[in-house]
């Protein structure tokens, strides 16, 4: 899936994320609005993972779902 679009499918597509990672909150959601990296620095706030630890986590998700950058 290419990043116009997860950004016309944000609504859609962030109920997901939050499946994924719950310690998200709505406003992160917001904020985020279907950009990946931004995505990934949330992820590595929320969590204390480093770098990498988000990078892979991230790409385990998407080879195991429909859901893809």
């Amino acid at each position: 899936m290419n990043q116009d679009r997860i950004s016309g499918n944000w609504k859609q597509f962030k109920g997901k994320v939050k499946e994924q990672w719950g310690k998200l909150t709505e406003d992160d959601l917001n904020v985020v609005e279907g950009k990946r990296d931004q995505l990934a620095g949330r992820i590595q706030e929320r969590y204390g993972y480093t770098k990498e630890q988000v990078e892979k986590e991230m790409k385990d998700w998407e080879d195991s779902s429909k859901y893809k950058w």
